[in-house]
């Protein structure tokens, strides 16, 4: 069985490969599907096979991926391209004669008003409409996302938010890794969506509490408004898009868009999964 990952070079798809190599899939038997084949030294070197094609390349993609049995897809990162990305894997999927992939979603997308829903909710769309067995993978936010408040922590002791008192049911990075592990390269999962969240979920201020135990010194949450938290952001720097985007996105989060109780990701990777302190003093 042959398994391809995409984005083999980012954070999420470097850690799957790992995932499935811990799992005994053999290093022949997996394709990174990379753009740049210099960066994916680390990879050559775990004995992993390379196939070179950018997301725009449909072509390239199908040659990737001959002779791939399931494909990991995991989702592009570049906001307002995924569509015409996803497009073409799901089209050099189907060419190359894939029979199963998997996909990382987002969390509670039925009902989620995240920024980030329609290019997610469209490629959902294009699995379902592709005629080739999947399951979907809806990933919770990864701890990892707060590692900024480490700094603003050191710095001045405030981590700043516009979140309230929501709660976020978010896990570490390499939790969503193995779950994907287990899905693309097991059995039973066909048509199924799992929808991945951390327990227990905190608050922010229980996130800024981790701050304080990974840094030894006292942070406390800033609660803004959305228009004071941009301010915020683009005061540290971040682009004006770049900061509304993040501010609006804790007004959402207010409304519980990262909050569930589902228990599947726990069930998959057949461990608690991963606290924010944890994560984020690794």
């Amino acid at each position: 069985m042959r398994i391809a990952v995409t984005g083999a070079t980012g954070h999420l798809g470097s850690l799957i490969i790992d995932s499935l190599l811990t799992r005994g899939v053999a290093p022949g038997d997996i394709t990174a599907v990379v753009r740049s084949e210099s960066k994916a030294a680390p990879l050559v070197e775990k004995g992993v096979r390379l196939g070179i094609a950018s997301y725009e390349d449909e072509a390239a993609l199908t040659a990737a991926l001959e002779g791939v049995d399931r494909l990991m897809l995991v989702s592009g990162s570049e906001v307002g391209q995924r569509p015409a990305q996803h497009t073409n894997i799901i089209n050099a999927a189907k060419a190359a004669g894939v029979r199963f992939i998997a996909y990382t979603s987002l969390l509670n997308l039925d009902t989620s008003e995240l920024a980030l829903v329609p290019e997610h909710r469209g490629t959902e769309e294009l699995l379902a409409n592709a005629g080739i067995e999947h399951a979907i993978l809806r990933n919770g936010w990864y701890w990892e996302n707060y590692a900024s408040a480490i700094d603003s922590g050191k710095a001045a002791g405030k981590f700043f938010g516009a979140a309230g008192s929501a709660k976020v049911s978010g896990a570490a990075r390499r939790d969503y890794a193995e779950a994907a592990a287990v899905v693309v390269s097991g059995e039973g999962h066909t048509g199924k969506v799992y929808e991945l969240a951390g327990a227990p979920a905190v608050t922010y201020p229980d996130i800024a509490a981790a701050v304080s135990a990974v840094i030894g010194s006292e942070v406390t949450y800033v609660d803004q408004s959305v228009e004071e938290y941009r301010a915020t952001l683009e005061g540290f720097g971040l682009p004006a898009d770049t900061a509304a985007m993040v501010a609006g996105m804790d007004g959402v989060i207010t409304n519980g868009a990262l909050y569930s109780e589902s228990t599947d990701l726990q069930d998959l990777i057949g461990r608690p999964s991963t606290s924010a302190a944890e994560a984020l003093s690794a």
